[in-house]
């Protein structure tokens, strides 16, 4: 029987997404791993969200799903240029999940960092 496995409750995830937090956590102990898990959902974006700001670009203020991957830079740029005249904002439209999974992915690189440093400071 298989175990229940947390990252399937996160709204959206891809195949991607799951091969990517398994690979990160294969060698982290179940402590861990929940603790993993309980930073990694606090800060990963949902694909579906990044669609919704993007989608907002084209009939608002373009640059909201930049700014909310943390990309100040781009949202700032695309704020000022509607989008580069609304082609960027376009393209983002279709590569929503890429853009996604790369922001989830530096969220679990940073994310089991983080859990590997609790646990060198308990350590010491």
């Amino acid at each position: 029987m298989e175990a229940y496995n947390p990252y399937l409750s996160l709204p959206g995830i891809t195949t991607e997404e799951l091969t990517i937090l398994h690979q990160s956590t294969s060698s982290l102990s179940d402590d861990q791993k929940q603790s993993f898990y309980m930073i990694y959902s606090g800060k990963r974006k949902n694909p579906q969200e990044i669609l919704l700001f993007a989608l907002l670009g084209l009939v608002g203020i373009a640059g909201i799903h930049r700014f909310a991957i943390g990309e100040i830079t781009m949202g700032v740029l695309y704020f000022f240029t509607a989008g580069f005249f609304f082609v960027c904002t376009i393209i983002d439209l279709m590569n929503y999940k890429e853009i996604a999974n790369d922001y989830n992915q530096k969220m679990a690189f940073e994310s089991f960092h983080v859990v590997k440093m609790q646990v060198n400071t308990l350590q010491a």
